[in-house]
C-alpha cells in the first residue's frame, strides 16, 4: 500500500495499463524518469514499473518534484468534476431541456469535449441524463398523484405523448401501473428447481421483471399487489428455459429482455454490473468509480442491492475491496454458488 494513495501500488498499476478512466482523479502516476505526472488514462506510452510511483493527488506529485503531462493535463480532472457537477445543477433545475452548447459554454469546453467528460464522469450524455431525470421525476409522481397526466406535466414533459414517446421500451408497464402497483399489467411466472434451489422468475410482455430465490408467488403478489398474476404456460416456457440456462451456466443472459425500473443512478449501475465479464468479480468502490461517482460508494452497494433480477443483472460478481463476498440477498452460500460456477468450478446439483 503507497503512503501517499489509499489505492494498492498493484491495483493501481493495473488501472494504468489498462487506461482506465475509472480511476482518473483517485490518483496520479510519477514518472520519475521523465518528472512528470499523467493520469491513469494516460495515451502516452507506458513507463518501466521501476520508474513509476503513485500519488493521491497532483498536489503531492508536484511536492516531490515532478510537473504536469502536458499530453493528459491530470490537474483538469477536478476541473472536469466541477464542471459536471455545475451541468447537473443546472439540468435538475431547468424546468426544460438545455442545449448541449450551452452547458459547454457555461463549463468553457467545446460541445464535443464536454459530452465526453460528462459521459465519463455519469456514465450518461448530458441528454440521456435529462431524460433519465425526468423519467424518474415522473416515476415519483406518479408514486403520489391521483392524475398520471398531471404527474407527467409535473416531472417536466411537454405532455403525455412526450412522456410516452421517450419512455417507450424503457418503463415496461404502462404509467398508471406506477399509481395502481401493476394495474393492467399481466405477470407470467413460474417457480422452478435449479442447483442452486427454487427459483422465482417473473416477466411482463417487455420481459423479465423479476428473479429471485426461496420466494414464491406471494412475495410477487405483494410487489405487483394489482397486476394479474398468470401462471406461465407454454408461451412463457420459451423465455423461462433461457433464464434457466442463463443460471446454471452463467454469462449466457445477455440476449434476455429485462423489465426493471430504476433511478438514473441504479441503471448506471446495473448497466455496469453487465458489463463485468463471468469469472471476474469488481468491489463496490470500483463500480462505483465506473459509473463516475467515486465517492458514492455506499450508493452503489444500495443501487446494487436494489436489482429485482439477479444473475441476469449479476449483482453476485461484486465484493468487497478485500476480496470477502460482502452481502447478498439470497445469502452467501448462493452468492459463492454463482461465482463457483462462473469460475469453472463444480457446485453440484
Amino acid at each position: 500500500m503507497s503512503a501517499t494513495t489509499a489505492i494498492a501500488d498493484d491495483e493501481a498499476w493495473s488501472a494504468v495499463l489498462a487506461r482506465d478512466r475509472a480511476f482518473d482523479g483517485r490518483f496520479v502516476t510519477g514518472v520519475l524518469s521523465t518528472g512528470i505526472y499523467c493520469r491513469p488514462s494516460c495515451a502516452a506510452r507506458h513507463p518501466r514499473r521501476a520508474n513509476v510511483r503513485f500519488f493521491a493527488d497532483g498536489a503531492g506529485a508536484r511536492a516531490a518534484g515532478l510537473r504536469p503531462c502536458l499530453r493528459c493535463s491530470p490537474d483538469d480532472v477536478a476541473r472536469d468534476e466541477r464542471a459536471v457537477l455545475a451541468a447537473i445543477a443546472a439540468i435538475r433545475s431547468a424546468g426544460q431541456p438545455l442545449a448541449l452548447a450551452d452547458l459547454a459554454a457555461q463549463a468553457g469546453y467545446s460541445p464535443t469535449h464536454f459530452q465526453r467528460v460528462f459521459a465519463r464522469h455519469t456514465g450518461l450524455s448530458p441528454a440521456a441524463y435529462a431524460r433519465a431525470l425526468r423519467a424518474e421525476r415522473a416515476a415519483e409522481a406518479l408514486s403520489g398523484e391521483d392524475s398520471v397526466t398531471q404527474a407527467i406535466y409535473e416531472a417536466g414533459f411537454s405532455g403525455p405523448s412526450r412522456f410516452y414517446a421517450a419512455n417507450e421500451g424503457r418503463l415496461g408497464m404502462a404509467p398508471s401501473a406506477w399509481v395502481n402497483g401493476g394495474a393492467g399489467v399481466t405477470i407470467r411466472w413460474a417457480v422452478v428447481d435449479t442447483s442452486l434451489g427454487a427459483m422465482l422468475v417473473a416477466a411482463t410482455d417487455k420481459g423479465v421483471c423479476r428473479l429471485s430465490f426461496a420466494e414464491g408467488p406471494e412475495a410477487l403478489a405483494r410487489r405487483f399487489p394489482r397486476a394479474e398474476l398468470v401462471e406461465g404456460g407454454e408461451d412463457f416456457a420459451a423465455l423461462l428455459a433461457q433464464v434457466v440456462a442463463a443460471v446454471e451456466a452463467p454469462g449466457s443472459a445477455a440476449h434476455i429482455p429485462l423489465d426493471v425500473r430504476g433511478t438514473a443512478f441504479q441503471e448506471a449501475v446495473w448497466r455496469e454490473l453487465q458489463r463485468i465479464p463471468p469469472g471476474e468479480t469488481r468491489s463496490y468502490a470500483q463500480i462505483a468509480a465506473a459509473v463516475g461517482k467515486p465517492g458514492a460508494v455506499r450508493a452503489a452497494g444500495s443501487a446494487n442491492g436494489a436489482n429485482n433480477v439477479a444473475v441476469l443483472i449479476p449483482c453476485h460478481r461484486v465484493v468487497r475491496s478485500d476480496g470477502s463476498l460482502g452481502g447478498y440477498a439470497y445469502g452467501l452460500a448462493i452468492k459463492q454458488a454463482l461465482l463457483d460456477k462462473e469460475g469453472g468450478r463444480d457446485v453440484g446439483g
